[in-house]
């Protein structure tokens, strides 16, 4: 379920609003156990969502390091040797 909760900061290019956006709306379903919520709660769900891509942007643009941005598609290839490595490779 939280597949899409990664981390955004110190990327190079820097994260995007559908990263920010995929992020947020997995943290929200995951706090309310809903993955599609009825309609009587859609509007809160929505607002949880956008209030949490918010919260995200703005600690994102507020943090500071010293270390080198991170490559996407290096990040990319060590997940995906973790993932070879955890569950082999198939058939």
């Amino acid at each position: 379920m939280c597949r899409n909760i990664k981390t955004l900061f110190n990327f190079e290019p820097p994260a995007t609003e559908e990263e920010i956006r995929a992020s947020s709306l997995q943290f929200v379903r995951k706090l309310s156990g809903f993955h599609s919520p009825s309609q009587a709660n859609l509007d809160a769900f929505d607002r949880a969502v956008k209030e949490v891509a918010s919260a995200a942007r703005v600690l994102i643009s507020s943090l500071v390091t010293t270390a080198d941005p991170r490559d996407r598609e290096v990040e990319a290839e060590r997940a995906h040797a973790r993932a070879a490595a955890r569950f082999g490779t198939g058939p």
